[in-house]
């Protein structure tokens, strides 16, 4: 990404800095710990397409429900 461009850019909901991560092709809005993504080297900037950083993609919130203690756990074959 042009660095002049992320000179530009800032966060849609905060007005603040972004911080670029080249890895993950995101970014990343420490204050509101929002990732926005970068396709084809195009920045979107649309808050519905954000990824929230708390919700991590391997974190308990993402996981399908646990079934409550003494249920029997249903099988995706049943």
């Amino acid at each position: 990404m042009d660095s002049r461009l992320l000179d530009l850019l800032v966060c849609p909901v905060c007005k603040g800095p972004l911080d670029y991560d080249r890895p993950a092709q995101e970014l990343i809005c420490p204050r509101d710990r929002l990732a926005f993504p970068v396709r084809d080297g195009i920045p979107v900037m649309l808050v519905e397409q954000a990824r929230d950083q708390d919700l991590s993609r391997d974190s308990p919130a993402n996981s399908p429900p646990a079934s409550p203690p003494g249920e029997p756990t249903q099988s995706r074959g049943a």
